[in-house]
C-alpha cells in the first residue's frame, strides 16, 4: 500500500498563507514572491487610503517589503500574518507620516480626468461610479484614525481583534473608533445635502 501523497496548501486553503510563511522561513525565494504578489496590492491599497498619495503608497509598500524580509524569520504565528503585515505596513507609513498623523483632513481636490464624460457609461453603471467616487471622497475627508480604521475593517476585512493588533490598541478601543468613524462617515454622506 503507497502512503498518502503530501497535500500542499492552495490559495483557497485558509492556511495557504501559514503555509508560504513556512516556506519563506526556510528561504524558499518564490514563496516570498508568491507572498508579494499574493498581499502586494492590499497593502499599498491601504498605504494609499491613508496617505492619499500614490507614490508615497509605493514607497510604503516597499519599505513594507524590506521590513518583512528582514522579519518574517521572526514570526511564529503564520495564522497571525494578515494581521502582523498590516502592522508592519502601518509602522512603516507611521514613519513617513508623523507630522501628518494628527492634522485635519484637508480641503478636497478634484481631478479634472476623474470626472466622466458625456458618453462614460450607462446610466446605472454611472450611478455607481458616482456612488463609488462619492464614498472615497467622503473615506478621503475623514481624519487619518477614523479613515485607517474604516479601512482596515471594510476594504482589508481584518477582525476586530486583528485589528487591535495592527494599531496596538484594546478591542474596546477599535470598537470605539470604528463607532465614531461610522458616524463621521455618514455624516460625510448625508444624503439631505449635503456631502460637504
Amino acid at each position: 500500500m503507497n502512503a498518502p501523497a503530501a497535500h500542499a496548501a492552495t490559495p483557497a486553503d485558509p492556511r495557504y498563507d501559514e503555509w508560504l510563511v513556512v516556506r519563506c522561513q526556510l528561504g524558499e525565494r518564490d514563496a516570498f514572491e508568491t507572498l508579494i504578489r499574493r498581499w502586494h496590492g492590499p497593502i499599498r491599497g491601504y498605504a494609499r487610503r491613508l496617505c492619499g498619495d500614490d507614490e508615497l503608497a509605493d514607497e510604503i509598500a516597499q519599505d513594507t517589503w524590506l521590513r518583512v524580509l528582514r522579519g518574517i524569520a521572526g514570526l511564529r504565528d503564520g495564522a497571525c500574518l494578515r494581521a502582523w503585515l498590516f502592522g508592519i505596513a502601518r509602522r512603516a507609513l507611521m514613519d513617513r507620516l508623523r507630522g501628518r498623523y494628527a492634522a485635519p483632513p484637508q480641503a478636497e481636490q478634484i481631478d479634472p480626468d476623474s470626472v466622466p464624460g458625456e458618453d462614460a457609461a450607462p446610466e446605472q453603471a454611472l450611478d455607481h461610479a458616482m456612488d463609488l467616487d462619492r464614498l472615497q471622497r467622503g473615506l478621503d475627508r475623514l481624519p487619518l484614525i477614523e479613515r485607517e480604521v474604516l479601512s482596515l475593517f471594510y476594504l482589508q476585512q481584518l477582525s476586530l481583534q486583528d485589528i487591535a493588533q495592527v494599531l496596538e490598541l484594546p478591542v474596546g478601543t477599535v470598537k470605539s473608533r470604528l463607532f465614531r468613524a461610522r458616524g463621521l462617515l455618514r455624516q460625510q454622506l448625508d444624503p439631505t445635502g449635503a456631502d460637504r
